[in-house]
């Protein structure tokens, strides 16, 4: 049987908009979910903010900890669009308006309106790759491991399909819901703990729900391994079982 592969990832949020509330992000659970269908575990969430001291040791600490970072935001028009500039510096390169993404943004912009402000969009940090932006055609840029995006949602989007096939990918996850109806997580947490603990290959979790005005839990298995998944999931069934009202049907859902 082939050992299932983990390839690990981190996202940086870059913006005082965000870490003000002005800007609600959008970024974070559509990167995570994406990365979780394509086999890509995101393990951690930073959000800095537009602060060269404090974007290049997050930059440094995350891209040497995990496989891949997605940074959003930062790579706008604006002043305070420095995410670039931090990139080129954590990897020790130079930064200039590449030629290949000034003309991507002449695709948008008359030449004689690409002013200053404007080319800062095309400033890519040396040996970067490209990331094509469907969109509003400013590119993002891959340079190692560190995959950097706009922070406009529906840019960030397209830019992931454009930079996903690129991307080495793992074992995907798999899941399965189980729903006890009436029972409340602490009715089951002594027993649930201890299949836990007894299945270490499998990522258990419990969320207590409200549904017509009684609480209830959905129990959620991950794994890798197919088969060690469903061997906790046997155990946890026959729990839920044990302890649920006789008249309550057990609920369960498989899924990537």
């Amino acid at each position: 049987m082939t050992e299932p592969t983990t390839v690990t990832a981190a996202i940086l949020v870059i913006g005082d908009e965000i870490l003000s509330g002005r800007t609600k992000d959008k970024n974070i659970g559509y990167i995570a979910e994406y990365c979780t269908a394509i086999g890509i575990d995101v393990k951690e969430v930073r959000v800095v903010p537009d602060e060269e001291d404090e974007i290049i040791p997050a930059l440094n600490t995350l891209r040497a900890k995990y496989g891949y970072v997605f940074t959003t935001g930062g790579i706008g028009p604006t002043h305070d669009d420095i995410t670039a500039d931090c990139i080129a510096k954590a990897f020790g390169v130079s930064i200039d308006v590449d030629p290949r993404a000034r003309a991507m943004l002449l695709e948008r912009i008359p030449e004689k309106d690409l002013n200053e402000a404007r080319l800062r969009m095309a400033r890519i940090p040396a040996g970067a790759e490209l990331i094509e932006n469907p969109v509003s055609k400013a590119p993002g840029f891959m340079i190692g491991n560190v995959i950097t995006m706009a922070g406009v949602p529906s840019v960030m989007q397209a830019m992931m399909d454009v930079v996903s096939p690129r991307l080495k990918t793992g074992t995907k996850m798999i899941q399965v819901s189980i729903e006890a109806p009436g029972l409340r997580e602490g009715d089951i947490g002594t027993p649930y703990a201890a299949i836990a603990k007894a299945h270490p290959g499998v990522i258990m979790g419990s969320y207590p729900m409200m549904q017509d005005g009684r609480f209830w839990t959905r129990l959620v298995l991950r794994a890798k391994d197919e088969s060690l998944l469903a061997i906790a999931e046997t155990a946890v069934v026959a729990m839920v079982e044990e302890y649920k009202r006789p008249d309550a049907a057990v609920t369960i859902t498989r899924g990537a």
